[in-house]
């Protein structure tokens, strides 16, 4: 009797877990700092996104669904062996929220790395996911590049699990004819925008925005957002021509 007891008092000691809170949208921006990206494309993506989350725009994107608020992380990566978690997952729920994390992106230094590992981004950005303390009805990586896959696993491999897991991949391809390092072809003469609707994104609803050169990546972050958060997808006019589903 007395060690049932005592069972039951141990019980009552041990907090509860915590609760994950419910949420419209998980997402993981997934944000390619490669070697190809100078440092003035790589301050214009920065500036990009920094924007795109001070517009109103995208406060009145999340105000719009059941839940009214999202979780988001901020991930930097370039080759196999480079990812790293620059904002942990946060929740956005008002102005506040959305204006706070713009400031901390913006304050953040801009490093840069080497190679182009999409698929390692992926499987680290997967991770992510787990226990986050968040439940979202979708959960879904954005990976903005200007170059495709050229370390790590197969970007096939990567791609497939992610969907498995109902996971949701959306792209925003980085097109421009600047020289490239090693005198690689530009983004531009390997089609980056087809290469991502192909091979990069899967998944129900899975879309492309290009960002035709760095100095128009704000508006195409900022529509890209919108639409991911509000649970939407380009209008067929302005969608790539591409394959889309898992």
């Amino acid at each position: 009797m007395r060690c049932a007891f005592g069972l039951f008092a141990l019980l009552l000691a041990v907090p509860p877990a915590a609760a994950e809170v419910p949420v419209d949208l998980e997402l993981v921006l997934a944000v390619d700092i490669s070697g190809s990206i100078d440092p003035y494309e790589a301050a214009q993506q920065r500036r990009g996104y920094v924007d795109a989350w001070s517009d109103p725009a995208v406060i009145t994107a999340i105000r719009s669904n059941f839940h009214g608020r999202i979780a988001v992380t901020y991930v930097e990566w370039s080759g196999a062996e480079h990812q790293r978690t620059l904002i942990d997952w946060r929740l956005v729920a008002d102005e506040a929220d959305s204006l706070a994390l713009a400031s901390e992106l913006a304050e953040a230094p801009v490093t840069r790395g080497m190679y182009t590992s999409i698929s390692s981004a992926i499987d680290y950005a997967v991770t992510l996911f787990d226990d986050n303390g968040f439940v979202g009805e979708r959960r879904v990586i954005d990976i903005s590049g200007d170059g495709p896959n050229n370390r790590g696993r197969p970007l096939a491999a990567a791609r497939a699990d992610a969907l498995a897991r109902d996971v949701v991949i959306n792209g925003l391809p980085i097109l421009n004819d600047r020289v490239q390092p090693w005198n690689l072809p530009t983004p531009m003469e390997i089609e980056l925008d087809r290469y991502y609707a192909e091979q990069v994104i899967g998944g129900p609803g899975s879309f492309v925005v290009v960002a035709r050169g760095f100095d128009a990546f704000r508006e195409a972050i900022l529509n890209k957002l919108i639409l991911e958060i509000a649970g939407r997808e380009p209008e067929p006019a302005r969608r790539f021509a591409g394959r889309a589903g898992g």
